[in-house]
């Protein structure tokens, strides 16, 4: 009876060895896929005082574009007004994007995984990209706040389960 659970327990230990042998995740690539740096009222903006107020837009997409092989992008906007009046300083945009080679995961998993945990391992990569750009604009430093992919994407979820729910009632 001893030698049967073990032989079992063997077997179990097993099966879950094969099936993290066919789980893969294995970044391909980082690249920035488009980028832009506007200051339309330059010169001018430099000879006053520098009240800024951000305005910052975010998403994410991701596509397959391979076998086993996804493309995940983040587009950062961020726009910067000055003064009293608002006018813009400048408008910073950086699409960041990454190939993931992911294997062995649920529909669920993988769409958690392309929706949060891949613009967590890109979102740094973006940061530093649209405070490249606004330091070449010669304009102090923007440091973007980390970002909680894992709340956008459940918040994202939770929408998709309201429009769902509000399609079936009607």
């Amino acid at each position: 009876m001893a030698e049967e659970q073990n032989a079992q327990a063997a077997q179990g230990a097993q099966g879950a060895e094969q099936a993290q042998d066919q789980l893969q995740f294995a970044l391909q690539r980082i690249y920035v896929k488009d980028v832009s740096f506007e200051a339309p009222n330059s010169p001018a903006v430099f000879s006053q005082p520098f009240q800024p107020k951000v305005s910052l837009e975010l998403d994410t997409e991701h596509q397959q574009v391979g076998e086993e092989l996804f493309e995940v992008s983040i587009k950062v906007t961020a726009q910067v007004s000055n003064g009293e009046d608002q006018t813009t300083a400048f408008l910073a945009e950086v699409e960041q994007a990454g190939l993931f080679r992911i294997a062995g995961l649920s529909a669920e998993q993988l769409d958690h995984t392309l929706g949060a945990f891949c613009p967590n391992v890109l979102f740094p990569y973006a940061r530093e990209a649209v405070d490249n750009l606004v330091n070449r604009g010669s304009f102090p430093p923007l440091m973007l706040a980390p970002v909680n992919f894992e709340a956008m994407y459940a918040q994202r979820k939770q929408r998709e389960a309201q429009q769902a729910g509000e399609a079936t009632a009607h």
